[in-house]
C-alpha cells in the first residue's frame, strides 16, 4: 500500500514512517501542507495519514481541498485535537476516521487497514485465478496461498485493480515508490519476473512498448 504521511513534527514522522515500513507499506513523508495539496493533484496514493497543526496550510484545509477535487483516498486523521466540535468538523468535511495523539502505533495500523477495507467494500481483487485480500495482505493462485514480498504485492495489486487495463512502467513506478526513492531501471522488469515464477507465466502479459496487464475474467 502507497501511503502519504503528512506529519511535522520530526520524531511522530520518524516513528509512524518505521512501522509503516515494517508492516510493508511504501511511505511518501511530507511536513507542511501546501506540499501536501501539490503531492496529493500530481500522484495517487493507496491512503493518507493526516497531521492538522501543519505549517503552509492546516490540516482541515488540506483536507477540504482534497474532498473538493473529488479526491476519495482514505483519510485518517492524527492529531491532539480532542475537542468533540473538531472531530465533528473533520468527520463532515470527509475524514474517514479521527485518531487522538498519543496513541499506540498498533492502533494506528488496525485504523489505517479499517479505513482502506471500507472504501473497498471489504473485497478480494482476482483476475485469471489470482486472488488479493488487501486488508490481511494475502495472495491466492488457483485458491492456494502464495507468499509475496511487500512490493510484489503492490504492483499485482495495481495491476489487479485494473484488469484488462495496460499499465506503463512509469504508473507502475510511480504506484511502487516514494517520490524521493532511487528506482534502479530494471526494478519493474525483475519484480515482474518474481511474479510470473511464483503465479505462473500467464499470470501477467506484456504488451511490448507499453506496458503489462492482467486478463480480465469472462
Amino acid at each position: 500500500m502507497r501511503v502519504l504521511l503528512v506529519e511535522d513534527d520530526r520524531m511522530i514522522g520518524e516513528a509512524i514512517r518505521s512501522t509503516l515500513e515494517e508492516a510493508g507499506h511504501f511511505v511518501d513523508w511530507l511536513r507542511n501542507g501546501i506540499d501536501a495539496e501539490d503531492r496529493l493533484a500530481e500522484s495517487p496514493f493507496d491512503a493518507i495519514l493526516l497531521d492538522l497543526g501543519l505549517p503552509g496550510q492546516d490540516g482541515i484545509e488540506v483536507l477540504r481541498e482534497h474532498r473538493k477535487a473529488g479526491g476519495d483516498t482514505p483519510i485518517l486523521v492524527m492529531t491532539a485535537r480532542d475537542g468533540l466540535d473538531d472531530r465533528i468538523r473533520g468527520l463532515d468535511l470527509g475524514a474517514d476516521d479521527w485518531l487522538v495523539k498519543p496513541f499506540d502505533v498498533r492502533e494506528l495500523l488496525a485504523r489505517l487497514r479499517a479505513v482502506v477495507r471500507r472504501r473497498g467494500g471489504g473485497k478480494r481483487l482476482g483476475a485469471g485465478g489470482i486472488e488479493l485480500d488487501p486488508a490481511t495482505r494475502e495472495a491466492f493462485r488457483n485458491g492456494a496461498e502464495v507468499q509475496l514480498t511487500a512490493r510484489e504485492f503492490s504492483l499485482l495489486e495495481a495491476l489487479l485493480l485494473r484488469p484488462g487495463a495496460i499499465l506503463s512502467r512509469a504508473q507502475l513506478e510511480e504506484r511502487l515508490y516514494g517520490s524521493s526513492e532511487k528506482v534502479e531501471s530494471n526494478a519493474i522488469d525483475f519484480l515482474i519476473h518474481s511474479l510470473r515464477r511464483k503465479l505462473g507465466e500467464d499470470s501477467i502479459r506484456n504488451v511490448r512498448g507499453v506496458g503489462w496487464t492482467v486478463t480480465r475474467d469472462a
